[in-house]
């Protein structure tokens, strides 16, 4: 579980609530018909803008980001690194082992495809195809959650309208006026709230998990190439690290 934007958003909502009781009392900012133009109305534009197998996907996608730690690539190095010494002391054959055992779909192919004897050219074009792939359901997933954060505000501003209106035919009620006008921005309130809370917050997590991903995978990929290519064991580790920033590096133990 990703403990920081967990924090994060409860830390920010703990504030606007904290503020919201300073001032008044929380009923006064719950209306329903706001609620349901905001949140309805967003996911129903977004089903019109894309697919629904996209839409689920994004929704799985967003969560996992949120819960979810990001892979590691130091994990990733230290484990090529065992592979590549026990290939050397058993042969390639070992590995078929350590495909069977291992939970990562990506590493597992690709150990299975260097146990079975293809070329090291074939396993790598299969192997950054697949990353290609990855790379654009990823962006696919992002692009859902940057579209919540864009349609919230704009359901939020036709609620506030569709309140402004009614509000403009209760005129001869001056004792109606205060009441509405107040639905008429909570609508703007909670599209605020559904964009800048929600859905930029999550496809910035993704867009940023997608990378992270994307480089562990890219270890992964190019360890096994070396494993295949029979390279030292502690080349092949530092010439993954020198791909990575300091802190996402893999230190043997002396």
């Amino acid at each position: 579980m990703d403990l920081a934007t967990l924090g994060g958003l409860a830390l920010t909502v703990g504030l606007i609530v904290a503020a919201i009781l300073m001032g008044s009392s929380l009923i006064i900012f719950v209306d329903v018909p706001s609620l349901a133009i905001v949140v309805g109305g967003t996911i129903g534009v977004i089903f019109v803008g894309f697919p629904a197998g996209t839409v689920i996907s994004a929704l799985k996608a967003g969560k996992a980001a949120v819960l979810n730690k990001a892979p590691s690539t130091q994990d990733a190095i230290q484990l090529l690194s065992e592979l590549s010494n026990r290939a050397r002391r058993e042969g390639l054959l070992s590995l078929e082992s350590a495909a069977q055992e291992t939970e990562d779909d990506f590493m597992k192919r690709g150990l299975l495809m260097v146990v079975d004897g293809h070329e090291a050219s074939a396993i790598e074009e299969v192997l950054f195809e697949e990353l290609d792939k990855i790379e654009e359901r990823h962006k696919q997933a992002a692009s859902v959650w940057d579209a919540i954060g864009a349609y919230g505000p704009a359901m939020g501003m036709i609620g506030t309208l569709v309140g402004l209106v009614q509000m403009l035919q209760q005129m001869d009620d001056p004792n109606a006026i205060g009441p509405a006008m107040a639905v008429a921005l909570l609508t703007t309130f909670y599209g605020s709230l559904l964009a800048n809370l929600v859905g930029i917050p999550i496809a910035n997590k993704l867009k940023q998990r997608s990378g992270e991903e994307l480089a562990a995978k890219g270890v992964v990929a190019q360890g096994l190439l070396s494993i295949l290519n029979g390279e030292n064991p502690r080349f092949m580790v530092d010439r993954l690290n020198a791909s990575l920033a300091p802190h996402e590096r893999y230190e043997e133990a002396a």
